[in-house]
């Protein structure tokens, strides 16, 4: 397998495909640096990119190749969770303009998932009702809760490609440096692949430099699948919204949670020299990233994760404001809201919260009034696998404590970050202790969403939990 990496997990996830006797291709110059291996600028079988969050990687292309690398990086650590995109990469969607937004139009694709074609992207006027057939060039994290993008242009599908076919009347569409005189125009045509009517070259950036027989292999896979595309267009004849017409890659997430990114620190460190909580920083902030590359070109020696230095330069403080992010084991992410940071423990990565509560309905589980007035303290630790609520009226009376279970909690500046477990303990006003939710947590088990192993953790963790509320 030939994969293609990028982003703040290049390293350690270049160390588990060596490991597994993968080839790594396109390589960038630090990674060339850090491991004694040929990394060929061959096409990719598979690319794996750091989400725009930082929170895991994107894999897409061949479908055997994404399995594969898919469970490597699941088996890092207990909280590493996957889930499949049914809107891929490369894929040719016959979509309805369901609505338009001040730059572009959301589409309804198949299987209750949607897209985004902004305007430039789209081949004339465009409102909604119209149908269209587009391409997704780039898929969207579900925890994210966006949308993929999507253009009418079509062009190869792909990943990590040295050379794409894109509609167009000149033999070269783009060459690495965008200029005309690049030596790969002349190349092209020595290359003698025959290259459909109507189709234009673009060449990668990894492309510079790559051998001739990269480059044939390249090209001729590009045109074997266009004429895959073309085929598959051809059989689908006119447009009708909403289906997929051509879906030939496969697109996978993997969220990384604190122990997995501990866990691929431990990776990268057998290459480089890598602070503790590396991954966990760099996750946090860009800003975090660039100084975790400072400390440790200065190298900073530290045993373990500096929560307090960490905290103190980025975050969060006392009188911040938190949001709470619970992710869900089906790879949604909701915010349960906002807090303030009424104390803060950068020794301990120890953190309380204060919410106002709006009036109406009751809280889960515990069947009390919401009303006005009503306050939430949530205490939580960085690392620990629950985090607990108290809610109180405003007249300072009990109205229960809730807990959650969770992966390992991770408090960024700006976020508390988990996915929930689904199992919960409740203590009610009368001091009563109950677990619930067990239900929940089986049914993800059994649809795949969390690991056995994980679920066995939570509750593990939900029943001395139980015990400790009850004494």
């Amino acid at each position: 397998m030939r994969v293609r990496i990028r982003g703040i997990y290049a390293t350690a996830l270049t160390a588990a495909c060596l490991d597994a006797g993968h080839a790594v291709v396109q390589a960038s110059e630090p990674i060339r640096e850090r491991f004694d291996a040929t990394f060929p600028d061959d096409p990719a079988d598979v690319t794996v990119e750091t989400t725009a969050d930082r929170q895991g990687v994107g894999l897409s292309g061949d479908p055997d190749a994404v399995a594969s690398l898919r469970e490597r990086c699941v088996d890092i650590g207990d909280d590493a969770l996957d889930w499949d995109e049914t809107v891929p990469a490369g894929a040719v969607f016959d979509g309805r303009v369901s609505g338009t937004t001040g730059g572009g139009a959301v589409l309804d694709l198949d299987e209750d998932r949607e897209a985004y074609l902004p305007f430039d992207a789209a081949d004339g006027y465009v409102e909604t009702g119209d149908t269209l057939r587009v391409q997704i060039r780039e898929p969207a994290p579900p925890w994210l809760d966006g949308r993929a993008t999507a253009t009418t242009a079509l062009r190869t599908p792909g990943v990590g490609a040295l050379a794409a076919l894109e509609e167009g009347d000149a033999l070269i569409a783009a060459t690495p440096d965008g200029t005309a005189e690049h030596e790969l125009v002349q190349t092209t045509e020595m290359l003698n692949v025959d290259v459909p009517d109507a189709w234009a070259v673009r060449w990668g950036r990894a492309a510079d430099g790559a051998s001739f027989a990269a480059l044939r292999e390249a090209l001729e896979a590009a045109v074997e699948r266009t004429d895959d595309m073309e085929r598959a267009i051809d059989e689908a004849g006119d447009v009708d919204a909403p289906r997929a017409v051509y879906r030939p890659l496969r697109t996978a997430w993997v969220w990384f949670g604190r122990d997995a990114r501990f866990a691929l620190d431990d990776r990268r460190r057998a290459a480089t020299a890598t602070m503790p909580g590396h991954h966990r920083t760099k996750a946090a902030t860009p800003a975090a990233s660039r100084a975790v590359d400072f400390a440790e070109a200065v190298g900073v020696d530290a045993e373990e994760f500096p929560f307090d230095a960490v905290s103190a330069a980025f975050g969060p403080r006392e009188g911040d404001t938190l949001a709470i992010e619970h992710g869900k084991p089906s790879g949604r992410l909701i915010t349960l809201g906002s807090g303030t940071v009424t104390n803060c423990e950068p020794s301990t990565g120890k953190v309380t919260l204060e919410r106002e509560m709006h009036p109406g309905g009751t809280y889960d589980a515990l069947g009390t009034e919401r009303e006005a007035g009503d306050v939430a303290t949530t205490r939580v630790q960085e690392g620990r696998e629950w985090y607990m609520t108290r809610y109180e009226g405003a007249d300072g009376t009990t109205k229960g404590t809730y807990v959650n279970v969770s992966t390992p909690v991770e408090l960024f500046p700006d976020a508390i970050r988990y996915v929930d477990l689904q199992v919960d303990v409740v203590k009610h006003p009368d001091g009563t202790v109950d677990v619930v939710d067990e239900d929940e947590l089986e049914a993800d088990v059994k649809a795949g969403d969390v690991p056995r192993a994980l679920a066995d953790r939570a509750l593990d963790v939900a029943d001395r939990l139980a015990d400790g509320l009850s004494e």
